[in-house]
């Protein structure tokens, strides 16, 4: 009696498993085969914090407390060396018998001013030789001015603001730096509130 071979078995079932897994993760994954979680991010929001530096002076300014469409400029002005002052956001435009500039923040374009620049720091009267009335002055070292600020019209659109820096820096030792009168930093209303140009 002939008996038929028995035919050989094939393994299917793991190489079905494997293909059937592939598939899936191949469906739900990005086609060009990158992980979507594991990619960074390339939109980094603007940033709320910029700094410049001229004339001796770093001035680092940033925005806070933005509730539309209001919120506050902070600017810090830090001379670079030591024992050098900066003149009071009260002094003349031109300063005291030409000598001086004041410490001034402004704004223009979709952002204003919504009240008046004020510094942390306490004002002292010294004497400069040369000119009659004292002069007010900062103590030495960095001076934190606030300003107040609002979008102009009803706050929901987008548009460009320029914030303009102004001030001197003076040593009684080694005298005084050439003045700034209206530096730029630009800024761009969003949605989101103000926010500085990336670096």
């Amino acid at each position: 009696m002939n008996v038929s071979p028995r035919p050989r078995r094939t393994r299917t079932a793991p190489t079905a498993v494997a293909l059937l897994c592939l598939a899936a993760l191949t469906a739900c994954g990005d086609p060009s085969g990158h992980d979507d979680a594991a990619t960074p991010a390339t939109g980094a929001a603007p940033p709320r914090t910029t700094s410049f530096t001229e004339n001796g002076v770093t001035v680092t300014l940033s925005v806070s407390d933005w509730h539309a469409p209001k919120g506050t400029l902070t600017a810090v002005f830090t001379p670079e060396k030591k024992g050098f002052h900066l003149y009071s956001t009260e002094l003349p435009p031109t300063g005291v018998e030409g000598v001086g500039r004041p410490t001034a923040v402004g704004v223009t374009g979709v952002l204003k001013a919504d009240g008046k620049l004020t510094a942390s720091a306490d004002v002292r009267s010294i004497s400069v030789p040369g000119v009659d009335a004292p002069m007010p002055v900062y103590p030495d070292g960095p001076v934190t001015t606030t300003l107040p600020i609002r979008a102009d019209g009803n706050g929901n659109g987008n548009g460009d603001a320029t914030v303009l820096f102004g001030y001197a820096s003076c040593s009684a030792k080694e005298g005084c730096t050439i003045p700034v009168a209206d530096h730029p930093v630009h800024l761009r209303l969003t949605d989101d509130g103000p926010a500085f140009a990336a670096p």
